[in-house]
C-alpha cells in the first residue's frame, strides 16, 4: 500500500516536471520568435540604409570620374593645340629653308652656266693657241735650218759653242758673285747677331738690387740694446760665437747693425735676434737653443728656394745637392749683385740666345743657372770658381756639354761645344747691365753726392738733398741770408753749375726752399 502511493507520488512530480517544462518552453519560443523579428527587421533597414549610401557614393564616384574625365581632355586637347602650333612653326621654317635651297641651287646652276660658257670659250682659245704654236714650231725649224746653210754649222755644233762660251762667262760672273754673297754674308752675321742678343735683353725685364755686407736690425726702444748686450756682455758675446757675426751696439737710435761678408749667417743673427726680441727671455742659453733652430729653418728654406728655382726655370733631374747650391746663391752676391738672381737671368738669356740660334735652349738654360755654382764652396779651394763649379758639376752626373759650358764661362778651358760661348755672353750681358753690379752703384752715389756738394757750394745754402734717384735737389736756404727775391736767382745758378758740371740721363729738378720761423718759449 505504501509503495502505490509513492509510485503516485512520484508520477505526480514526474507529470508536474514535463508540464513546466512545455509550457516553459513555449514561452521561450514566443520570446526567441519576437528577438529574431526585431533582428530581421532591423537587417532590412540596414540594407535600405546601406543600398541609399550606396548609390549617393556611386553617383560621387561617377560625379568625379567624369570630372577627371573632363580635366584630361582639356590638358589633351592643349597639348595637341600646343604640337599642333609647334608643327606648324616647324613647316614654316622648313618652308623658308626650302626657298632659301631653290635660290641657292638657282643661283649655283647660274653660276655654273656661265663657268661652262667660261670653259667652253677657253677651250677655244686653248685649240687657236696650239694651232699657233705648231705654226711657230715649223718657222722654228726653217729658220734654224736656213741658218745652218748661212753659218755652215749644224745646230748641234752651234749650241756646244754656245755652251762653252757662256761656261766661261759664268765662271767669272759666278766667282764676282760669290765674293760679294760672302762679304755681305758678313755685314749681315754682325747684324743679325746684334739683333738677336738686342731683342733677348729687351725680353727680359729684371730688377737689380746691390747686396752689402751690413744688415739693419731695428728695435723699438733703446731699453733692448742692454738687454742684448747682457751683464758684461755675456750675451752679445754668445751671440757673436754662435753666429760668426759682429753685432755693433753704439748710439744710433732704435737699431743694431749686424756686419758679416756670410750673407747666411748674417740672416741667421737677424732672425735670431728678432725671435729672441719677441720672447723676452735673452741669456746665453736661450740665445744658444734660437740660433740651433734658425739655422735649421734657414737650412729648410735654402733647399726650398733651390726647388723653386728650378721648377720656376722648368729644368728636371738636377741632383740634390746641385739644388742645395742654387738655394744658397740666394744668400750670395757676386761685385754687389744677388747670385740667384744673376744665375737665373743667365739662364733665361742662354736659353733665349740658343732658340734664336737653333740650339738646345733646355741645356743652355741648365747651363747658365749652374754656371756660378763654384762661388759657393763649403772649404776654401785654390781652384777658381768656373774649374770648381765644372768638377762639380761632373761629381753630380751633369752632361758633358753643361760641365764645358761651366767651366770656359772665363776661358780657362777650351769651348767645345756652342752653348758655352753663349753661357759666356749671357754672363757679361747680365753683369754689365745699368745697376746689376756694385761699380755702377758706386757712381750712381757719387753722382748724388757731387749734386748735393754744387747746391751746398752756394753761399747762405743750409742743406741739400738729392731725392728721386737723383732726377730732383731739394736745397734749404737760412732766411736771414737769402730774401724770397734771391732764391729764384740762387735755383737758375745752381741748375747752371749743373749743366756745366754734371753729365746726367734726362733732367733734374732744383727747388730751393727758404722758410721763416718764429720761436718763443713759455716758461
Amino acid at each position: 500500500m505504501k509503495i502505490d502511493v509513492g509510485f503516485s507520488v512520484l508520477m505526480g512530480f514526474i507529470s508536474g516536471v514535463l508540464m513546466c517544462y512545455f509550457f516553459g518552453k513555449k514561452t521561450i519560443l514566443k520570446k526567441h520568435f519576437k528577438i529574431l523579428k526585431k533582428a530581421r527587421d532591423k537587417a532590412k533597414n540596414i540594407i535600405s540604409i546601406a543600398e541609399i549610401d550606396g548609390e549617393s557614393i556611386k553617383n560621387k564616384k561617377i560625379i568625379y570620374a567624369k570630372k577627371k574625365v573632363l580635366e584630361l581632355k582639356l590638358k589633351y586637347d592643349r597639348n595637341i593645340l600646343s604640337r599642333e602650333r609647334e608643327i606648324t612653326n616647324i613647316e614654316n621654317q622648313t618652308k623658308k629653308k626650302n626657298k632659301r635651297l631653290y635660290r641657292e641651287i638657282d643661283i649655283y646652276f647660274k653660276k655654273n652656266n656661265r663657268l661652262e660658257t667660261q670653259i667652253y670659250e677657253y677651250e677655244k682659245k686653248y685649240k687657236i693657241f696650239n694651232k699657233k704654236q705648231k705654226e711657230f714650231e715649223n718657222l722654228y725649224k726653217k729658220q734654224i735650218k736656213i741658218l745652218e746653210k748661212i753659218s755652215n754649222y749644224s745646230s748641234e755644233e752651234a749650241k756646244n759653242e754656245l755652251i762653252n762660251s757662256l761656261k766661261e762667262d759664268a765662271k767669272i760672273k759666278a766667282q764676282s758673285y760669290i765674293k760679294n754673297i760672302i762679304e755681305e754674308s758678313q755685314l749681315n752675321a754682325k747684324t743679325e747677331a746684334k739683333k738677336i742678343i738686342i731683342n733677348t735683353i729687351q725680353r727680359l725685364s729684371t730688377e737689380q738690387s746691390v747686396e752689402n755686407s751690413i744688415s739693419i736690425f731695428n728695435i723699438e726702444s733703446d731699453d733692448i740694446k742692454g738687454r742684448i748686450i747682457g751683464k758684461e756682455g755675456r750675451n752679445i758675446r754668445t751671440l757673436e760665437k754662435a753666429t760668426g757675426v759682429e753685432i755693433i751696439v753704439d748710439d744710433t737710435p732704435k737699431s743694431v747693425l749686424l756686419s758679416c761678408f756670410n750673407p747666411i749667417r748674417r740672416e741667421i743673427a737677424r732672425l735670431s735676434l728678432h725671435k729672441l726680441v719677441i720672447d723676452g727671455r735673452i741669456n746665453p742659453a736661450k740665445i744658444e737653443e734660437i740660433v740651433a733652430k734658425t739655422e735649421k729653418q734657414i737650412e729648410e728654406e735654402i733647399i726650398e728656394i733651390g726647388k723653386k728655382s728650378i721648377i720656376d726655370l722648368d729644368i728636371h733631374g738636377i741632383h740634390p745637392e746641385l739644388i742645395k747650391i742654387i738655394g744658397k746663391m740666394r744668400y750670395r752676391s757676386s761685385y754687389g749683385q744677388n747670385l740667384l738672381q744673376h744665375s737665373r737671368e743667365v739662364a733665361n738669356i742662354s736659353s733665349i740666345l740658343a732658340s734664336e740660334l737653333g740650339l738646345n735652349a733646355k741645356l743652355a738654360k741648365r747651363a747658365g743657372l749652374l754656371h756660378d755654382i763654384g762661388k759657393i764652396p763649403e772649404n776654401e779651394s785654390e781652384l777658381s770658381h768656373a774649374i770648381l763649379g765644372m768638377q762639380w758639376a761632373e761629381k753630380y752626373g751633369e752632361n758633358i756639354d753643361v760641365c764645358n759650358a761651366i767651366g770656359s764661362h772665363h776661358n780657362e778651358i777650351e769651348m767645345k761645344v756652342l752653348i758655352s760661348p753663349i753661357v759666356q755672353i749671357s754672363d757679361s750681358i747680365s753683369g754689365s747691365r745699368p745697376g746689376a753690379r756694385k761699380n755702377s752703384f758706386e757712381s750712381y752715389s757719387k753722382r748724388l753726392k757731387n749734386l748735393e756738394n754744387i747746391a751746398l757750394s752756394f753761399n747762405g745754402v743750409n742743406k741739400a738733398f738729392a731725392i728721386q734717384a737723383g732726377r730732383e735737389l731739394r736745397v734749404l736756404v737760412e732766411s736771414k741770408k737769402i730774401n724770397d727775391e734771391k732764391i729764384f736767382q740762387l735755383s737758375y745758378d745752381i741748375t747752371e753749375k749743373i749743366k756745366n758740371e754734371m753729365t746726367y740721363p734726362g733732367q733734374i729738378k732744383v727747388t730751393v726752399i727758404r722758410e721763416t720761423r718764429a720761436v718763443q718759449i713759455a716758461r
